[in-house]
């Protein structure tokens, strides 16, 4: 079983900058796409950015220009740097991992495999 350990969450204020990260344990990392999805009270979960097994990435656009994806394959970790933080950015953010997306990988329902969360709370 892939397991999934996200770590970085917090709080900070707005224009403030995060780095979230997600270690992969139990099986190669490298063969995954990875994706960060976050998700508020009431609302349904939304793909923030994905890394597809070719390395191409994707944005939600409302996080391009200030979120950035990467991984290492190395240390099996997948990572979120998160700048100008907005309240509008409050929320779990979760990273999962999938065999195959289609697409952008922005799709919740194409992962298989997920973290437990960590929060993240931008004040005004």
């Amino acid at each position: 079983q892939v397991q999934l350990v996200e770590s970085g969450g917090g709080s900070v204020q707005a224009g403030g900058s995060l780095r979230l990260s997600c270690g992969v344990f139990r099986y190669a990392y490298s063969g995954f796409s990875m994706g960060w999805f976050r998700q508020s009270p009431g609302k349904e979960r939304e793909g923030v950015a994905a890394i597809v097994s070719d390395g191409s990435t994707s944005y939600a656009d409302s996080v391009k220009g200030r979120f950035t994806i990467s991984k290492d394959n190395i240390k099996n970790t997948l990572y979120l740097q998160m700048n100008s933080l907005k309240p509008e950015d409050t929320a779990m953010y979760y990273c999962a991992a999938a065999w195959v997306v289609r697409g952008t990988g922005l799709t919740p329902d194409e992962y298989m495999y997920w973290g437990q969360g960590t929060q993240v709370t931008v004040s005004s």
